[in-house]
Formats: C-alpha cells, sequence, structure tokens
C-alpha cells in the first residue's frame, strides 16, 4: 500500500535524476586516527573527512571530555540564558576570542545554527543580505529567514558584488556582505583583502565563515582572515569546532557589543539547549592543540599539495589551490555515483558530491585529506583513483 504517491513519485524522480542519497553506517578503525573506516563490513581509506589535522581521536581531547563528563554531568540541561552556562563555557570562549584575538567569542551548537542565528540576530525585513553564490546552505537559509532583501553576487566576483551595493545603496537600515572563506566544496578562498576594502569603501557590515579555514591557515591555525591580517577589520568571524578541531559545535567571534547584542536577539542560543560541558571543556582543549601544534599544518598542505599535483599531472580536472579539499569535476551525476562506488571497491571511501550542495552540471568527487594520513596510503589511493578514470573513460 503506498499512502504516500506524491512523496513516491518526487523520490523516484530524484532517483532517475542520480540524485537520491543514503545514510551509511561507518566505524572507526581502532589507531587509524580516523584515516581508516568500516563501512557495511569493508575497511576503506576515509578520503571524505572534515577532520583535517586528524584530532578526533587525540588522546589528549579525550581525556578533558572524560574528566568534564565527571565534574558537571552528561547533558547542557537547559539554555546558557537559564542553568547551562557552565564555567567551562568562560574558559573556553576566552581561550578562543585570544586565539582569534578578538574581544570576545560565543559558542553555537553548530555552525548551521551560528551562521543562521547571527544573520537573524542583526538582520530583518528592512536589510539586505550580500551574498557569494556559493556559500553554504546556512548562509542562504539564514538570510531566507531574516526576511532581508538577499543580492548573490558571483563567485568570488568583486566588481558585482561593488555593482549590487551602488545599485541598492540607501534602500535597506542595514547592509552585510556574508562569505565564506574557504569554499567546502570547491576548496578555493575568498579575497578577504579585497572584502575589507569593499567592506570599508560602503559602509557595510563583513560577515566571514572560516569553517573550512580554522586550524588550516593563518598563525596557530586561527583563519585564513589572519594568514592576510585583517581579522580586526572583519565584524563576525564565525568559525566551527567540527572541521579541524575534531569535535562539534561553532563560535562567533567579535566587539564585545557585538557578542552582547547577540545574547540578547540570538534565537538559536536563546532557545536551545546548551552543548554538554564535556564537549565544551574538550574544545578548549583541542584549540590549545591547534595553536601549539604547527607540524599538523605543515603536513597537511605538503600532502594536499601532492595529492592534488597527481592528479592534476594525470589529466583529471582538479582546480589549483592549496586547501585540503580537492574536488574532481565531473559534470555529470551519474558519471560521479559511478566514480564513487568503483572506488568503494577499490577500499576508497570518496563520496559523489552532486546538486542542490553544487551548481547544476558540476558533479564531483569531493577529496579530503587529513594530516595523519600516510604517505604510503595516499600514495596508493592516487594510484587507484587514476586507474579508475581510465576504467570510466574520464581519461585515456
Amino acid at each position: 500500500m503506498n499512502r504516500y504517491p506524491q512523496l513516491r513519485h518526487e523520490l523516484d524522480e530524484l532517483h532517475r535524476m542520480g540524485l537520491t542519497r543514503s545514510l551509511r553506517q561507518t566505524e572507526y578503525v581502532a589507531k587509524s586516527q580516523g584515516t581508516w573506516i568500516v563501512a557495511n563490513g569493508q575497511k576503506l581509506l576515509n578520503l571524505s573527512s572534515n577532520n583535517y589535522l586528524g584530532l578526533s581521536y587525540d588522546p589528549r581531547i579525550l581525556h578533558s571530555w572524560e574528566m568534564a563528563s565527571q565534574a558537571f554531568g552528561a547533558g547542557g540541561t537547559s539554555s546558557r540564558l537559564v542553568v547551562g552556562n557552565f564555567s567551562c563555557y568562560d574558559h573556553t570562549e576566552k581561550m578562543i576570542s585570544r586565539w582569534k584575538e578578538r574581544e570576545a567569542a560565543l559558542v553555537f551548537a553548530n555552525g548551521y545554527m551560528a551562521n543562521l542565528g547571527c544573520i537573524t540576530a542583526l538582520l530583518d525585513r528592512h536589510g539586505a543580505v550580500y551574498s557569494d553564490r556559493l556559500n553554504h546552505a546556512s548562509i542562504v537559509d539564514g538570510t531566507i529567514l531574516s526576511r532581508a532583501d538577499h543580492y548573490r553576487y558571483r563567485h568570488n566576483d568583486y566588481e558585482h558584488l561593488q555593482y549590487l551595493l551602488r545599485k541598492h545603496k540607501g534602500n535597506h537600515r542595514r547592509n552585510v556582505i556574508v562569505t565564506d572563506t574557504v569554499f567546502s566544496m570547491d576548496g578555493d578562498k575568498a579575497d578577504v583583502e579585497e572584502l575589507v576594502r569593499i567592506k570599508h569603501d560602503h559602509g557595510v557590515f563583513l560577515m566571514v565563515d572560516e569553517a573550512h579555514a580554522g586550524g588550516v591557515y593563518g598563525k596557530s591555525g586561527a583563519g585564513l582572515c589572519h594568514q592576510y591580517g585583517v581579522h580586526q577589520e572583519v565584524d563576525i568571524l564565525m568559525g566551527t569546532c567540527s572541521k579541524a578541531l575534531g569535535l562539534y559545535g561553532a563560535y562567533v567571534c567579535a566587539d564585545q557589543v557585538v557578542i552582547d547584542y547577540l545574547v540578547h536577539t540570538c534565537r538559536p542560543l536563546i532557545y536551545s539547549t546548551s552543548l554538554p560541558p564535556a564537549l565544551i571543556s574538550a574544545i578548549g582543549q583541542s584549540v590549545a592543540i591547534v595553536q601549539q601544534e604547527d607540524w599538523r599544518r605543515k603536513e597537511l598542505y605538503r600532502k594536499s599539495k601532492q595529492f592534488r599535483m597527481k592528479l592534476q599531472q594525470a589529466g583529471l580536472l582538479v582546480p589549483a589551490g592549496d586547501s585540503p579539499i580537492v574536488p574532481l569535476l565531473l559534470g555529470d551525476n551519474q558519471t560521479a555515483i559511478q566514480y564513487s562506488k568503483l572506488l568503494e571497491q577499490e577500499g576508497i571511501l570518496a563520496v559523489a558530491i552532486r546538486p542542490p550542495t553544487v551548481p547544476e552540471n558540476s558533479a564531483r568527487i569531493r577529496f579530503s585529506l587529513m594530516a595523519t594520513h600516510s604517505d604510503e596510503d595516499l600514495a596508493w589511493a592516487t594510484h587507484k583513483i587514476i586507474r579508475t578514470a581510465i576504467e570510466l573513460g574520464v581519461i585515456t
């Protein structure tokens, strides 16, 4: 009996277009630091994780989690504005603000809620968001929920951004430029120096999402804005704890007045139970490690550069760049799905990325490297990736 024929029809249509998805049950292989996983009983080299620095299994972080659980209990138990604001929150937020060299920081449940919360707190139907076309979905959704006018500029096209700012000048009470600094599906970067110049020229707010740059770029891993020395000029620096920090959660750094404003107006913060105190403590430990262990960034950069170069030399369509996100552009959805399946049969987990996550006709395999991948594993994987491309006729 089909109780929902319209839903079934829509699912069938997604299947026809090669856009269906499924949940994959995975387990980490012991002592591999997340570089190998087991899925459906098969051991696979993990080239799909955002655990860039390999910290998710670090014993120091796990110990911090365990100690905080014993001290504070398992859960947050309420909103931070009720009785969920444990002392470890204050400690960790001060660590993050010092790391980011800003007056204050505020921890959120995750990056989606941080972007959603900041945009909807800062803007209403009298405001405007100027957003890069390839920004993360959380930025798009936050803009929609804010009811602000939404102007999307062509990807990294700052002449187009300035055209839009001039065109709509004086029409809104508040204007905010929002961009990723490292784009999650392409691995390319925003020109943060140019964005700061535009922000000053037009007298608008600038908010950046450093989710895929935090821990990877800049002094002590503080992010791309730090690498270019413009972090003090950005109004809101958002980052996540779920990528290079190896955990879960997110944070926003800004002047104290901005953080105070968010505490009073940010609905995802006000109306959400606080994160478990053990997680907050573990985030603080991870931030300390990220700052101290520069070797992780150096290894990540070296391995990413070498991996990217080998694929390019084989003739695969891999854009230039220096991030650990290495997209192999294929275009066709079915080709991407088939490529991913063949790699899995060879022992490699590399997920096919398709619309709406990426634009139409730009399906790809998104490889994602970790500092803790061994050179031997990456050399083995590179050989398999190139051989599979030849089998599929992607290259000759």
